[in-house]
């Protein structure tokens, strides 16, 4: 088992490398390219493509990082460090967009004609390149490895709208086409995009991860018998994956140790069909009071005078 989990992860890193690579390969040639076709879709494309390979860049050596161990700096470990290529990547899109559509706006007052054989040729090897490297990376698992595919995704279909386009304009020269195109595909990408960054800054903000229902967990715990109350309870998630749990919990008539190990067992054992990659367990006896609920409860005393 932690073998095959192993062998994952290195994959992930080999396929945002490839990607990178392939991407910023292609970069270079778009650029010369969508100036010697004159096309604006080729040209946002390019700027498109150039903030991929930088986030494909970042998610690359962030993807590294997330798989050092954890450390004294960093007691979790450096999963989250991959949430933060998630969040620069959306950062650079949303400026890549805005560009885009300033462009593409600015040719839709000032038309101007570019070279259909020249585009075609592009958007077939656009449409190739994008295409493998967003099938490498489709099958991934963590945020940051979605997002990227989600580039690539979205520049695959910029291709195949640029080659339709290409094809069109090689039969009639309506110089509306081209920047329209790219204007109506950066709106679809934002708005993918925007959504993104909602699930990454959730993330950042320790919400309870989707896939959780704390009422559950509760409920399963508190019909464990000898568990009197709990409290404390916190759900969280390092990077979207691998989530943390921990409580407080208060017992009863627990009379032995064994009793305690017992209980302990059985609470693990409901914390087991969860993705907990931490959790941490307080016991206390009723003998015992917590310091913390005191003091919450001393607070909520001040509060109520």
């Amino acid at each position: 088992m932690s073998h095959h989990h192993h062998h994952h992860h290195n994959q992930s890193g080999k396929n945002l490398k490839i990607a990178f690579f392939l991407n910023l390969g292609f970069t270079v040639l778009e650029f010369f390219g969508g100036f010697y076709v004159n096309s604006i879709a080729i040209i946002s494309d390019a700027v498109h493509d150039l903030g991929d390979s930088l986030s494909l860049g970042t998610a690359w050596y962030l993807d590294k990082k997330s798989k050092k161990q954890a450390d004294n700096k960093y007691s979790f470990g450096y999963k989250r460090f991959s949430l933060l290529g998630a969040l620069i990547n959306s950062i650079v899109l949303i400026a890549g967009s805005i560009y885009v559509i300033s462009e593409a706006v600015g040719r839709l007052f000032d038309p101007q004609p570019s070279d259909a054989q020249g585009m075609i040729v592009f958007a077939i090897i656009g449409v190739l390149v994008n295409g493998y490297a967003a099938w490498k990376l489709s099958g991934g698992n963590s945020l940051n490895e979605k997002t990227v595919s989600w580039h690539l995704v979205e520049d695959v279909l910029g291709w195949v709208a640029v080659l339709i386009v290409a094809i069109v304009l090689n039969f009639t020269d309506n110089e509306y086409l081209d920047p329209a195109l790219s204007i109506l595909i950066t709106l679809y990408i934002l708005y993918n995009v925007i959504l993104r960054l909602k699930e990454t800054l959730f993330i950042f903000l320790q919400g309870v991860p989707d896939d959780i229902d704390p009422q559950r967990i509760e409920d399963d715990i508190l019909k464990v018998q000898n568990i009197e109350s709990l409290h404390h309870m916190h759900i969280w998630s390092l990077e979207g994956e691998s989530h943390v749990f921990t409580a407080h919990l208060k017992l009863k008539n627990i009379n032995s140790f064994t009793d305690l190990l017992h209980l302990k067992k059985q609470v693990k054992h409901i914390l087991k069909d969860y993705h907990f990659d931490h959790y941490t367990i307080e016991t206390e006896m009723d003998t015992e009071s917590c310091d913390l609920l005191q003091k919450e409860n001393e607070h909520e005393h001040h509060h109520h005078e």
